[in-house]
């Protein structure tokens, strides 16, 4: 049996004690299976308390590419390989992921478990609409394979069902067919909520959309913001420069933060400037521009553990989604509330939903507007937390729980999937998460 160690996700909050096994093959599955409960682990980049357990599996020993179509235009992986391992592999030869969070270090397994979305849900969905099929080793200790006409119903239930249907050990999935590397991208700002919802409307049609929220703001300049849509470009689209390596892959980065910033450095003061600058930094009203894949879908993958930014006791990231109705109400007054709290968001992300799949039940999408925030660990920020939940339930929004900590578990029990034997401490975070 492996000893205690310490392990968190990329918030930093929370951190426990567990045993940590590593899944090389399924000979080896037996190790695990006399625990009373497992929740299977990738990469650790999801930003709440998803995958901490007594006992955790790690699938990142699972690697291995299997098979790659690219007359199909699909490929099969162990369920540890990373997006940015995939994208190494696929761009070169005209294709990419057909959606990303905004991280690539994430595993395959992750993406299935937490039904990623991006920047495109509106126009093409959540990952699990390009799933071909995924193995999954159960509690039986048997393995199945899933897919929408074998085994359909634990297909589903897997979907977004957070690791507690079992183990995923491969999947094959559809790849989106691309002629360069590059992104068509256009920002364009907005003075507040308003016109940035009416700018989500009117570039719908794009294929990828995103808008930087300044949260701090209030009055007339409430939600004041930049959208930021993009296209794969094409070969004409590119600069001179730019057409000598079209199939340019992303480079490793050699920005890192070496160490946790102190608690003073990041607050109210230091927030408003950075929101200050990032706005008026763009001069004109529409900018465009060309811009390779990494900057626009990765730009915080620059900096190698830039989650130590918010110091030693962490950070919280707080997304909820409303129905596209009540959006602009709920987006109002949970603005208000952050700016009354004075407790900023360095990073605020919101992003258009598109229709719901229904067939994935587990998945967090729902045709509307979700909002991630970004706030430093503190006390005020855990009484801002039952502010913005009651918000949220108010509306009937729900939260993502790829990325949630200590919100009112009212809001993520739309998933429903269980098995006794892979679990997690969902229900019970409230009472073991220490307060600060």
């Amino acid at each position: 049996m492996p000893k205690l160690k310490l392990i968190t996700n990329w918030g930093n909050f929370p951190k426990i004690k567990a045993q940590e096994f590593k899944l090389r093959n399924t000979d080896n599955s037996q190790e695990f299976f006399n625990c009373k409960t497992i929740i299977p682990r990738g990469n650790a980049r999801c930003y709440g308390d998803a995958s901490l357990n007594s006992s955790v599996v790690s699938t990142l020993p699972l690697k291995h590419f299997i098979n790659f179509n690219s007359k199909k235009g699909y490929i099969t992986c162990e369920s540890g390989v990373l997006f940015s391992d995939i994208l190494e592999f696929i761009v070169p030869e005209g294709f990419f992921l057909p959606v990303t969070p905004g991280t690539k270090f994430i595993t395959v397994g992750g993406a299935i478990a937490a039904d990623i979305h991006g920047k495109n849900h509106h126009n093409e969905g959540c990952f699990s609409e390009f799933v071909i099929e995924f193995k999954l080793l159960t509690a039986q200790h048997t393995i199945i394979t899933c897919s929408r006409t074998e085994n359909e119903k634990l297909f589903w239930e897997t979907i977004g069902g957070m690791g507690l249907t079992g183990i995923i050990l491969s999947a094959t999935f559809q790849l989106k067919p691309i002629k360069t590397s590059y992104i068509k991208q256009e920002s364009i700002k907005a003075k507040n909520l308003d016109e940035v919802f009416q700018l989500f409307e009117t570039h719908e049609d794009s294929t990828y959309t995103v808008a930087w929220i300044d949260c701090l703001k209030k009055g007339n300049d409430l939600g004041r913001s930049i959208l930021i849509k993009g296209d794969h470009a094409t070969p004409s689209d590119l600069s001179k420069k730019q057409l000598e390596k079209p199939l340019k892959i992303h480079s490793s980065g050699k920005l890192k933060i070496p160490f946790f910033f102190p608690s003073f450095a990041l607050n109210s003061f230091t927030v408003k400037v950075f929101n200050l600058l990032y706005y008026f930094k763009q001069f004109r009203k529409t900018t465009a521009s060309v811009v390779h894949y990494d900057s626009f879908f990765y730009p915080l993958d620059a900096i190698h553990q830039w989650n130590k930014i918010y110091g030693k006791n962490g950070f919280i990231q707080y997304q909820f989604v409303v129905d596209k109705a009540r959006s602009k109400a709920a987006m109002k007054e949970v603005l208000e509330a952050i700016s009354k709290s004075g407790q900023g968001s360095f990073l605020a992300v919101l992003k258009l939903f598109g229709k719901q799949n229904i067939k994935a039940f587990n998945s967090f999408p729902i045709e509307g507007y979700t909002l991630a925030l970004d706030f430093k660990l503190n006390k005020k920020v855990l009484q801002l937390i039952p502010i913005l939940d009651a918000i949220i339930l108010k509306y009937e929004g729900r939260i993502y729980r790829a990325k949630d900590s200590c919100s009112n578990p009212k809001l993520t029990n739309y998933v429903t999937a269980h098995n006794p034997k892979f679990d997690s401490i969902q229900n019970k975070r409230i009472k073991s998460h220490k307060t600060i």
